[in-house]
């Protein structure tokens, strides 16, 4: 059984061993729990999920609006969460609206990706990269790990 964090609300949810976590949804407030799509998040939400969610990986995308291969990634992102989930959660963080988040996490150029698995860092890159070359890193780095 592992958990996952609720986009909408926050609630933290199990997910049954032998269910689809593809099709499951919020106790709390009803909404799809993976929709194939990065969750923006704050630097309280991403503790949330790093602290809650188990039996599936995270990928961090780290950006900023000004940033402009951050924003031609942007696309390559969503097109990865959607080849990825629900091996995989895909969350974006605004390094302009959370640099403490940011700095906190080691993050010294942007875009920057960082795997988490049981809420610990498992791999880390930076630059822009394709939806292709994204998918890639993260199982070459979940199979390492």
């Amino acid at each position: 059984m592992g958990q996952l964090v609720c986009a909408s609300c926050g609630a933290v949810n199990r997910t049954p061993e032998g269910k689809d976590p593809a099709a499951a949804k919020c106790g709390r407030c009803g909404e799809k729990l993976l929709s194939a799509a990065p969750v923006e998040v704050t630097a309280a939400q991403l503790d949330a999920h790093r602290r809650a969610t188990s039996g599936a990986a995270l990928l961090l995308d780290v950006w900023a609006p000004w940033c402009g291969p951050c924003r031609a990634m942007a696309p390559q992102f969503a097109a990865a969460a959607a080849r990825l989930e629900p091996k995989v959660r895909l969350l974006k963080l605004n390094s302009e609206a959370e640099p403490q988040a940011a700095g906190a996490l080691g993050v010294s150029g942007i875009p920057a990706l960082i795997l988490f698995k049981d809420g610990k860092v498992a791999a880390r890159t930076a630059g822009l990269m394709s939806a292709d070359q994204i998918v890639a890193w993260t199982e070459q780095a979940l199979a390492a790990g």
